[in-house]
């Protein structure tokens, strides 16, 4: 099990369009993927649950992950993170 902490840095946050490019990204792996953030543990790979955060930005999120493929999934995500989802270019 791999765990990381992560910081929202886009403008808009964990909105829709930010969390279906998370959830598609995850979708490609095998491991299971956690967000915890605000006292809530999410599904990473669910839509709705990620929405649920409600994290916007400068939200602290502590990302979970295991399974076979677990380092690649970290830093996939981390790196979406760290690109601001892709918008704030």
């Amino acid at each position: 099990m791999i765990e990381r902490d992560l910081t929202v840095s886009n403008r808009l946050g964990l909105h829709a369009r930010a969390t279906a490019k998370l959830v598609q990204l995850l979708s490609g792996y095998r491991s299971s993927a956690t967000l915890i953030a605000k006292g809530r543990e999410v599904n990473a790979k669910s839509i709705m649950g990620v929405m649920l955060l409600a994290a916007g930005q400068g939200t602290q999120i502590r990302l979970r992950v295991e399974g076979e493929d677990e380092a690649r999934v970290a830093d996939a995500v981390a790196a979406l993170f760290e690109r601001s989802f892709d918008e704030d270019q």
